[in-house]
């Protein structure tokens, strides 16, 4: 009974030690891309029927940009894998902000996710786990480890707040690459 019972038993322990740990470390991720092409966030659409709007006179305010304008810029660095692009922070002409990543290039992978931070960018494995000490709010999950894509901030969150941008692996609380934010 001894060798008949613990066969059967070890393969069923080792198939779903097999399972868990594909579960946990999708390793496939590393063979496929998911490439995203978003445009830069345009101007909200005037409503049909709507006033035009005066042209500014000298007394009035500085007129608001028909575009989005860049108030914060940066480089990705690789951290835990290797990871390209430029980030850019976007204030859109009715005053919300976007997070813009443009040419992205990283490995894919389990869980991560798009911050903004506070923590100082760090380069080789000093910077691998800064980025959950302090202060940082998620965007949302990577929409795609390569191309460009945007990120809504969400409305009361203060862009100024932060310093840096992480592409953060939340599974294994560690940042793939990082770029420091700096003000245009």
């Amino acid at each position: 009974m001894g060798r008949r019972f613990w066969v059967p038993v070890s393969a069923v322990v080792a198939l779903a030690v097999v399972a868990v740990g594909l579960y946990w470390f999708q390793p496939w991720k590393l063979w496929v891309d998911e490439t995203v092409q978003e445009a830069v966030p345009a101007a909200p659409p005037v409503a049909s029927g709507a006033p035009d709007v005066p042209a500014a006179d000298s007394g009035s305010a500085t007129p608001t940009p028909a575009e989005p304008v860049t108030v914060a810029q940066g480089e990705l660095i690789s951290h835990e894998h290797a990871t390209s692009g430029t980030v850019s922070l976007l204030r859109l002409p009715d005053g919300s902000h976007v997070l813009r990543l443009t040419d992205l290039n990283t490995s894919n992978g389990p869980d991560l996710r798009v911050w903004l931070t506070d923590a100082p960018v760090k380069e080789g494995r000093a910077g691998w786990h800064v980025f959950d000490d302090g202060a940082y709010e998620s965007l949302g999950r990577l929409k795609g480890n390569k191309g460009d894509q945007n990120y809504a901030i969400p409305a009361g969150v203060d862009p100024a707040a932060f310093t840096s941008v992480s592409i953060w692996c939340d599974r294994f609380d560690v940042s793939f690459g990082a770029a420091e934010l700096a003000r245009t």
